[in-house]
């Protein structure tokens, strides 16, 4: 029988600046949704973005939590200190606390947590200073999407990793970079095609979907998808730019029963007659003549 599917639940910036929101996202996702993982994020926005970016407005000032995109992204970010309280709320409520770090400085403030796992988004994942420091200081899993990345990236990055001798603690992720993404643009085939050239490599494949629904989901598990990953959020009229490509509580709950059941199905007969079968049988085949 395949291994569930572990199921992360991004709520990323979703908790609007607010660790209120943010604390009800993680009691909700633990006790209602029965995810495995909740997945913030951390940026250095001055690390980042160059001053002009940092001061330029928002692209999409509807959005918008500041005056420029600089204040709006400072608006969302929680410091260490908070950081540290969420994943306090995770340990009480039973559910595993990650963060996707954009820079080096982030990933030396969430490193200092030991979390079981960090994840490098697709945005930095050929950031080699970054994967460098994740490798030296880091013990847990690394996960790392691979949207907006050519198949030689893609083998430059697990080529480092192995050369760093790491490679076995790293999960890969299919993932097209889109919000949200039509599902002719999900391209769920990639998922094999990674499995065959990189499963005896890595720890794991796993999928991060940006899509409408939970179809897609199951399916990813039975491509052979290790972990699930969506955008969570409590509301997705709520302003931000992620809430719309999220699925809300009820969404989280049915993909994560949905993904398990599936991989409870992907299995082949242990014998010709199963158990279940057998009554069935001798009811419905006793007055057939046999071969």
């Amino acid at each position: 029988m395949m291994k569930a599917p572990k199921i992360i639940a991004e709520i990323g910036c979703n908790h609007k600046g607010d660790m209120n929101i943010a604390k009800e996202l993680i009691m909700t996702a633990a006790t209602y949704c029965k995810a495995d993982v909740v997945k913030f994020q951390k940026r250095c926005n001055k690390e980042l973005l160059s001053s002009e970016e940092y001061n330029a407005p928002h692209p999409n000032p509807a959005n918008s939590y500041g005056d420029t995109y600089g204040a709006h992204r400072e608006f969302l970010e929680f410091n260490l200190d908070q950081h540290r309280q969420l994943k306090a709320w995770c340990e009480e409520y039973g559910i595993d606390y990650s963060t996707s770090v954009w820079d080096v400085t982030s990933a030396k403030e969430i490193v200092s947590l030991q979390p079981n796992l960090i994840k490098v988004p697709s945005a930095c994942n050929l950031n080699k200073n970054l994967l460098q420091y994740l490798c030296d200081n880091f013990g847990g899993e690394i996960h790392l999407s691979f949207g907006m990345t050519t198949k030689e990236e893609e083998e430059e990055i697990v080529n480092f990793f192995e050369s760093n001798g790491r490679a076995k603690d790293v999960v890969l992720y299919n993932c097209t970079s889109g919000y949200p993404v039509p599902f002719e643009d999900i391209c769920l085939l990639e998922i094999t095609r990674m499995r065959q050239q990189y499963a005896g490599r890595v720890k794991g494949i796993g999928f991060s979907g940006h899509h409408l629904g939970i179809a897609v989901d199951s399916a990813a598990v039975a491509l052979g998808a290790e972990w699930i990953e969506r955008h969570y959020t409590l509301d997705r009229t709520w302003k931000g730019t992620d809430h719309a490509a999220s699925l809300e509580p009820d969404g989280v709950r049915k993909l994560c029963r949905d993904c398990r059941a599936v991989a409870k199905a992907l299995t082949f007969k242990q014998k010709d007659i199963l158990d279940i079968e057998m009554v069935q049988r001798n009811k419905l085949k006793k007055n057939q003549v046999k071969w």
